[in-house]
């Protein structure tokens, strides 16, 4: 406590402000606290910026509905329906997501959150069902949006359950 004082005295002397982090009571020093370099951290993931969802099918969902009228995702669909299941980088495109996903339904109205896939050009397309035969995805308009059916664009491939993408 007393060198904490004398360092105050001192920086009031000096005319600055000091800032001083007062010990906790009862708080074990570790090796850590006195030499870093020699400790072994883990890295929490970062943040990111674009509030993905929960990793649940309703939480992809709300992702599009909260992302509506984005003009951030034309070209990356893929991206936008990795990022509404709070991941991204897992597939190349949505034409490499319908290969690697399983299973395939080509019939029947997707449950919300689904996959749903068009062969629309060489990297396909790929949004989130809405459980009620439409779906959310990019280039909805030119931005993110909502299609009251996967007939809304041409050449629809089916669709694949909702869930975190993985390989």
């Amino acid at each position: 406590m007393r060198k904490v004082f004398t360092t105050l005295a001192a920086a009031a002397a000096l005319g600055t402000a000091a800032l001083v982090a007062a010990p906790v009571a009862n708080a074990d020093v570790t090796t850590a606290d006195t030499h870093p370099e020699l400790a072994t951290f883990t890295t929490a993931p970062a943040a990111s910026i674009q509030a993905a969802g929960d990793g649940t099918p309703a939480g992809a969902v709300q992702w599009y509905k909260n992302h509506q009228g984005s003009t951030a995702y034309q070209g990356l669909c893929e991206k936008a329906a990795e990022n509404a299941y709070g991941t991204t980088g897992v597939w190349a495109s949505a034409n490499a997501h319908w290969n690697g996903a399983s299973p395939k339904h080509t019939t029947g109205t997707p449950p919300a959150g689904s996959f749903v896939y068009w062969n629309i050009s060489a990297y396909g397309h790929v949004g989130i069902a809405d459980g009620n035969g439409g779906f959310y995805a990019s280039s909805v308009g030119g931005a993110i949006g909502h299609g009251s059916s996967v007939s809304y664009f041409t050449n629809y491939r089916g669709w694949t359950p909702g869930a975190v993408p993985h390989q």
